[in-house]
Order: C-alpha cells, then sequence, then structure tokens
C-alpha cells in the first residue's frame, strides 16, 4: 500500500493506519498535492506499483490543512482587482498555492456564493484529493494500468 498525504505532522500517516513504521509506502508533502504532476511523487508511486507491486494507492487529505487555507486564500486574493505594478517574482510555495487554484475555484463553485473562506477551505481538502487521484490516472500510464 502507498499513501500519498500531507507534510502537516498533525496527520501522522502510520497511526491513522495503525501500523508500524516501514509497513505502508508514505509519501509526504504540503497538502498532499499533485496540481503539477511532481515527477518525485508520481515517479516513486509508479515504482511502488511496479517493482514493489503495491495494489493500493491511497490519497489522504485531513482537516484544517494549512495547504489548503493557503490556496483558498491565494484563489480569493486573485478574485480582487489587481493593484499596479510588475508581478513579484513567486515563491516555491507561493506557486504550489496558486497551483492548487483550480481546487480552490471548483470548491467555491460547488458551495456557492456565500460560502467563508473556512468553508471553502474544508472542501478544498475533499476536491484536491480528488483532483490529485484523476492526475495520478492522467499522468501516469503504469499507475493507470
Amino acid at each position: 500500500v502507498a499513501v500519498l498525504g500531507c507534510a502537516d505532522s498533525r496527520a501522522p500517516i502510520e497511526i491513522v493506519f495503525d501500523v508500524k513504521p516501514g509497513d505502508l509506502f508514505v509519501l509526504r508533502n504540503a497538502g498532499n498535492t499533485l496540481s503539477h504532476a511532481e515527477g518525485s511523487v508520481v515517479g516513486s508511486l509508479e515504482y511502488c506499483v511496479g517493482p514493489l507491486k503495491a495494489k493500493l494507492i491511497v490519497v489522504l487529505g485531513h482537516t484544517k490543512c494549512g495547504a489548503m487555507m493557503g490556496a483558498t486564500q491565494t484563489m480569493l486574493s486573485a478574485q480582487k482587482p489587481a493593484k499596479d505594478g510588475a508581478p513579484a517574482k513567486q515563491s516555491a510555495l507561493e506557486k504550489l498555492l496558486s497551483g492548487l487554484g483550480p481546487v480552490a475555484q471548483q470548491a467555491q463553485h460547488e458551495l456557492g456564493s456565500g460560502a467563508s473562506a473556512d468553508e471553502i477551505a474544508a472542501h478544498v481538502v475533499k476536491v484536491n484529493v480528488f483532483a490529485g487521484m484523476e492526475r495520478l490516472l492522467v499522468y501516469s500510464e503504469p499507475i493507470r494500468e
């Protein structure tokens, strides 16, 4: 079994699944994201289903995810009128959060116009899990098989 989970230490994957360290192939990054089809994550999961013969990949989100709140706030800020001036260079984190814009927008759309940032961020967790599963299938033939 391979698990793609969040880097947040409040989501200890081995404890969630009640297993010992080493019983699962665990990959973690901020927000369990695959917004840019990250090569190291996808490649590692391909290794799991190939040589390691993993039969199951779990994409695991968690409540109160800081990455999902950051993505929600980034998306909501982008909807406001832009200020004049040259765009600032984005950090790796800002690129990650911007890359999650589509899942944040989908969550906002599904909840409707009256949803708060907290409600949107909570729903983004779910939308992001399904988006991650879809991306794995789109970007990786070995995983699709």
